[in-house]
């Protein structure tokens, strides 16, 4: 039974007419949650999992709030449209084509959605032998990776992402702006994330308030090397 079915039938069970006629009223909204291309993936860890990096506050209102926001305001704008059908793939790889409000939000989307794997409570994981040899061939060592990469999140100006991706045969590091990505056929350097950080301010002001780069170091004690090393070893089959 479809869910408007069943809560007509419950609710002219309970003689609840007039509650019956609203829910009648408001059956675009009921069939945009019955139907939603897109979901809210849930956290692979506790809210508080990751502490005293990233504290249980700040992952409750980024995931519960933020990112549920980006989820049901993609659903908004695409349902009933030609693009409901396409994966969150396909949508990035043609979103110039796009109005704003899907980019904003399905680049919000897969950014979190990717982010949350990124983090790990998990101590002692450290990258594949394959892509620290990557990391070695192309930055020289995984330290001056870091240090690359925390330059990239530190001089994002305003709000953004950092990113470590594969594009033309090399690992790269790049920033976005917004919820931009490298999937986005509008990058300004194109390729598969392998590694990326929010710099949003949401993600880190509670504890960080306005030390950005406090936080950022402290988001290498969090990081999923296995995760990571899986994206790579992806790319490299």
């Amino acid at each position: 039974m479809k869910r408007i079915n069943f809560l007509q039938s419950s609710l002219a069970f309970l003689g609840g007419s007039f509650l019956l006629s609203s829910f009648k009223t408001k059956g675009v909204q009921m069939d945009i949650m019955e139907n939603t291309p897109f979901v809210l993936p849930s956290l692979p860890y506790s809210f508080e999992a990751l502490e005293p990096h990233i504290d249980r506050m700040t992952m409750e209102i980024h995931h519960d709030r933020h990112h549920k926001a980006y989820v049901d305001n993609l659903n908004k704008a695409v349902i009933g449209s030609p693009v409901a059908s396409l994966s969150l793939e396909e949508l990035l790889g043609q979103i110039s084509k796009q109005a704003p409000v899907i980019r904003n939000n399905g680049g919000g989307h897969w950014n979190h959605s990717f982010f949350w794997q990124i983090l790990s409570p998990a101590k002692g994981l450290q990258a594949s032998a394959a892509s620290l040899a990557q990391i070695n061939q192309d930055f020289g060592s995984l330290d001056n990776m870091k240090v690359e990469f925390n330059k990239a999140a530190t001089t994002r100006f305003g709000s953004g992402w950092a990113w470590l991706l594969w594009s033309n045969g090399k690992l790269v590091i790049s920033s976005t702006a917004n919820q931009d990505n490298p999937l986005m056929d509008i990058a300004e350097v194109k390729g598969t994330p392998i590694l990326a950080l929010d710099v949003w301010e949401h993600a880190y002001y509670l504890k960080y308030q306005n030390k950005r780069a406090d936080y950022i170091n402290a988001f290498w004690n969090v990081v999923n090397w296995d995760f990571v090393s899986q994206q790579f070893d992806k790319i490299k089959k």
